[in-house]
């Protein structure tokens, strides 16, 4: 049969990793939000301002030439 004290080890292991994987799950769901909302924050606008600065521009340089510059 195993040894009581060998099995009282093998649970407090058990514990112990079970403890490991649920710190490594909250770190995986932190980076993950971490990852969303730069991408909300950070990559939308800039991919919103590739759309709006030419059109600014445009304008921009539509009202200069209409002043007689």
């Amino acid at each position: 049969m195993i040894d009581p004290e060998l099995l009282a080890k093998l649970d407090e292991i058990s514990a112990k990793a079970e403890k490991a994987y649920q710190a490594a799950e909250s770190s995986r769901k932190y980076l993950f939000w971490t990852g969303v909302v730069t991408i909300s924050l950070i990559v939308l606008p800039l991919i919103g301002l590739a759309f709006a600065i030419p059109s600014f521009i445009s304008s921009y340089t539509t009202t200069l030439n209409s002043i007689g510059y």
